[in-house]
């Protein structure tokens, strides 16, 4: 049954629509392939906002692809052709239909989100153990896998121990979206330190194909999926700048919006400054990371 919070995917000629996210739709082509296609609509706090953030959906795409094309050494991924329908020329990709794995593969170089959150409830993340004393906003001494279950929309993604994982998708599955994982961000963390962004954290998403091989699907390495802070503004012990939808979220819980979290009403739409502080730092992370002009 269609999510209510999720507004109807358009109609593309020629493809079935078969679901729809909170941010992509998915289409199949009559070959078998799939037509995942990038919108515009920006979600927070596990809700799709009435608000959409113009261009959002071709920065997401254009950022992937080019993310894409610089881990292909490292894993397979699962892009096909960018020759897509007119109507949707710019965020949309041709892809691979694979067996999707039941995990959100999450890496942490640094502390905040929920992982801070749980960090300060048990000293641990997924059942890592951390050293006492970290901050908001602290480098960890290395990379942490910490993985997620995947949410249907509307609610939130858990965060699992890597047994659980192992449980899940069986022990080899499970070492290999491990290792798998914390290469690729160690490959972009070292991409982005060097133009002066810090990848803090990222999401990913593997699926497998019909031999067995272990593909990258999904997007990869966006401010959808990822934190990215100016490298020259990074200071622990507090929230960090970011080139995402923080400014939306800061937004929302702000006196302004009006809005309770915790009244489960959806939140009010964005006004127009908050869309465009939203779209211009998407761009920028865009320009800085890619060296290109959007």
């Amino acid at each position: 049954m269609a999510d209510p919070n999720i507004p109807d995917a358009p109609a593309i000629e020629g493809a079935v629509h078969v679901h729809s996210g909170k941010v992509r739709d998915l289409y199949e082509l009559p070959g078998g392939e799939l037509l995942m296609v990038a919108s515009d609509r920006i979600s927070a706090y596990d809700f799709v906002l009435a608000t959409t953030i113009p261009d959002k959906g071709e920065i997401l795409t254009r950022m992937s692809l080019w993310w894409f094309d610089r881990l292909a050494d490292l894993v397979p991924n699962h892009v096909l052709s960018t020759d897509v329908p007119d109507a949707v020329r710019g965020r949309a990709v041709v892809c691979e239909r694979l067996e999707m794995f039941p995990v959100e593969c999450v890496v942490r170089g640094y502390l905040t989100g929920s992982g801070l959150a749980d960090y300060r409830a048990t000293g641990e993340v997924c059942g890592i153990p951390l050293e006492p004393g970290l901050e908001d906003g602290s480098r960890l001494p290395h990379p942490v896998f910490t993985p997620a279950t995947k949410a249907a929309v509307g609610d939130h993604d858990e965060n699992v121990s890597y047994d659980a994982v192992v449980a899940e998708v069986g022990a080899d599955a499970a070492e290999r979206l491990l290792d798998l994982s914390l290469r690729v961000y160690a490959r972009a963390e070292e991409i982005a330190r060097d133009r002066g962004i810090v990848l803090a954290d990222t999401k990913m998403e593997f699926g497998r194909r019909a031999d067995g091989t272990t593909v990258l699907g999904d997007e990869v390495l966006t401010p959808d999926s990822s934190r990215f802070w100016p490298a020259d503004e990074w200071q622990p012990g507090r929230t960090q700048p970011s080139f995402d939808k923080q400014v939306v979220r800061n937004w929302l819980t702000s006196p302004e919006s009006g809005w309770d979290r915790s009244s489960g009403a959806p939140p009010p739409p964005l006004p127009a400054e908050v869309v465009e502080r939203t779209r211009s730092r998407y761009v920028e992370a865009y320009e800085r990371l890619t060296g290109e002009t959007f």
